[in-house]
């Protein structure tokens, strides 16, 4: 393999762990949020 295709897999390896973990936040933070009674909810 070229030099452009260890960089570009780097790239894509790279894009692909930060969205893996974006995805995980987030629906962590979705399954938090259901264990906050309503009266305590500030961001509604």
């Amino acid at each position: 393999m070229s030099t452009t295709g260890y960089i570009a897999a780097a790239w894509v390896g790279t894009f692909a762990a930060v969205g893996a973990y974006a995805v995980w936040i987030l629906r962590r933070g979705r399954r938090a949020s259901e264990l906050v009674p309503e009266e305590e909810r500030r961001w509604m």
